[in-house]
């Protein structure tokens, strides 16, 4: 593939800091509303593959040392998938082997997610132990009847005992919750999101339950859910309660109390650098004159035997084309409350701002974008209509 050549030669020299996402694509089962790459270890006929799967992530992560040479790494983020599958002594050996081929920053941020359904003490110990620092807790709700409809495999009293025990142990801890749910109220919602905030967690993460397709709820949407009216109340109603409470709404469904957002998130949406290792794993990679994207082979199955044969098959590479840059940079900065400082423009992606001084005009003029020259963000009717938005940099 030809390189891209950015618009404007020489301006595109300081790369952006870089983070290292890890997929573990297993969980106990799948979610009828999951449209992540994620499988059912009921299929595995050997059981779990810790010990195969972790040496691939270490040689997948070795296939792309050239592409990234004397960078160092800022923040971690083990998603899935449920990574709470796995011992804690598996990830002790990926982490240990993931500082032994980068330069792990030493305050890095190290993110685990996790499962209340595979909550053990011990474990979770093991994987303080093992160098996790951010503990994000896939709740979704505290409501039994609302877990049953979701397919999950947890109950609230286990969620609550995990999330006691996470506090204990990190120093930051995000609970996941969904609404919109079938046959959910205003109230029973707020519930939820009461109960998070009651357990002492700063940051909470909230999702919209969509109808995705290639899932079970896609095929068959479940009876009872709120139409537009409610659904918007219930969201208004959730976002309310947070804001209450103090948490920040920094990024479309994330919150967070003062210094607790989410720094390896926060590198995705200012459109900073991120190795993806695993199967189905995305990444993004800068060069000084091109930025690429990244993806592995998606059913585990093929990327381990991949990983064991010729490591490189495992994954597809492309150029970002420079028309699209503008579009993929906003794309990800307005998802930011608060927006990025126009400047990152130019420094993430070489693009300047006078190339698409149409696209943030129209915007202005349609009022979804604040009009302060000197930052991008989305102005409140900007939040709201977040696609009416990014249609005007297509």
């Amino acid at each position: 593939m030809n390189p891209v050549t950015f618009p404007q030669a020489g301006t595109f020299t300081a790369l952006p800091p870089l983070s290292l996402y890890i997929h573990i694509p297993w969980c106990i089962k799948k979610c009828p509303y999951c449209d992540f790459n994620s499988h059912s270890i009921k299929n595995l006929q050997n059981g779990l593959p810790e010990a195969e799967y972790v040496e691939a992530l270490l040689a997948d992560l070795q296939t792309e040392l050239p592409h990234v040479w004397g960078r160092p790494v800022e923040t971690v983020f083990i998603g899935g998938g449920t990574p709470s599958l796995f011992s804690a002594a598996a990830i002790d050996r990926l982490l240990s082997g993931i500082r032994a081929l980068v330069k792990l920053q030493p305050e890095a941020e190290i993110t685990l997610e996790a499962n209340p359904g595979t909550f053990e003490t011990e474990k979770f110990k093991g994987f303080k132990d093992a160098g996790i620092t951010r503990l994000s807790v896939g709740v979704q709700s505290f409501n039994d009847e609302m877990l049953t409809r979701l397919g999950r495999v947890h109950n609230s009293g286990e969620a609550l005992a995990a999330i006691d025990t996470a506090l204990n142990l990190f120093e930051k801890v995000n609970i996941d919750l969904m609404y919109a749910l079938p046959h959910q109220t205003v109230q029973t919602a707020v519930n939820d999101v009461n109960t998070a905030i009651a357990t002492g967690a700063t940051h909470i993460s909230a999702y919209h339950l969509t109808m995705e397709p290639n899932t079970a709820f896609g095929h068959t949407p479940p009876q009872g859910l709120p139409q537009d009216e409610a659904a918007l109340d219930i969201e208004d109603a959730v976002h309310a309660a947070l804001a209450a409470a103090g948490f920040k709404h920094y990024e479309t469904s994330a919150f967070a109390k003062a210094g607790k957002e989410c720094h390896h998130n926060l590198n995705y949406w200012q459109f900073g650098d991120y190795l993806g290792i695993g199967a189905g794993a995305h990444g993004k990679i800068s060069h000084h004159d091109r930025i690429e994207r990244t993806v592995r082979r998606r059913h585990p199955s093929e990327y381990l035997q991949a990983m064991q044969s010729n490591p490189s098959s495992a994954l597809e590479r492309r150029n970002i084309a420079a028309a699209d840059l503008p579009f993929e940079f906003m794309m990800n900065a307005l998802r930011l409350t608060d927006g990025v400082p126009a400047a990152m423009l130019q420094e993430r992606t070489g693009v300047p701002a006078a190339k698409i001084m149409a696209q943030i005009e129209a915007a202005r003029r349609k009022g979804l974008l604040e009009s302060n020259p000197t930052v991008f963000r989305p102005s409140e009717k900007g939040r709201l209509f977040l696609n009416d938005l990014l249609q005007c940099f297509l």
